[in-house]
C-alpha cells in the first residue's frame, strides 16, 4: 500500500514525471515520455495514476501580475478576534471571493492567516484595504509588508 503522505509509493520513474510536469505542465505526453525514458503508453498510464492518486492535482498557467495591471504582490498577516467555526468559515468564503487574494495561508505564531495579494500600487493596496479587506467581520487587526522582488516561486519539491 502506497503511503500518500510520504511519497514511498513512488519509484523513480513517478518521480521523474512529476519533476518534468512540475517544470512544464504543458509538456505532450511524447515529449514527456522521451524526457523521462519511457515509451508513451505506458508514460501515459503513469501521469493518469499520478493524477488519480492525487500527486498532481491539477495544471495552470503563470500569469504575468505586472502586464495584468497588479504588480505588486503584498503580504498580510491577520489576526482574528475570535476563533469559532463560524468567523473561520466567514473569513475563508470572503478570502475566496477576493481576486487579489492570491493565497491564503492559515498559519502558527502571532498571526492566523497569511495572505498573498496581488494589487496596483498602493493605491490599489489602500483600495483593496478599504473596500475588501477591512470589511470583512473578525479581523482584530492586520500587518503588510510589500514584496519587492520574487527570488523563488515554484511547486512542491519532489524528493528523493
Amino acid at each position: 500500500m502506497k503511503d500518500e503522505t510520504s511519497g514511498v509509493g513512488l519509484d523513480a520513474i513517478d518521480r521523474r514525471i512529476l519533476r518534468e510536469l512540475s517544470r512544464d505542465g504543458r509538456l505532450s505526453n511524447a515529449a514527456l515520455a522521451e524526457r523521462v525514458g519511457l515509451s508513451p503508453s505506458p508514460c501515459w498510464q503513469r501521469t493518469r495514476r499520478l493524477e488519480s492518486e492525487g500527486y498532481i492535482r491539477g495544471y495552470a498557467a503563470v500569469l504575468d501580475g505586472a502586464k495584468l495591471g497588479v504588480p505588486e504582490t503584498v503580504l498580510i498577516e491577520v489576526t482574528l478576534d475570535r476563533h469559532d467555526d463560524a468567523v473561520l468559515e466567514t473569513f475563508g468564503r470572503q478570502m475566496a471571493g477576493m481576486p487579489e487574494v492570491i493565497e491564503v495561508w492559515l498559519v502558527t505564531g502571532e498571526y492566523d492567516y497569511i495572505l498573498k495579494v496581488a494589487v496596483n500600487g498602493t493605491r490599489g493596496y489602500e483600495e483593496f484595504l478599504h473596500k475588501r479587506l477591512y470589511r470583512v467581520p473578525g479581523i482584530r487587526n492586520s500587518r503588510s509588508s510589500f514584496a519587492l522582488r520574487c527570488l523563488k516561486s515554484g511547486g512542491v519539491p519532489v524528493p528523493d
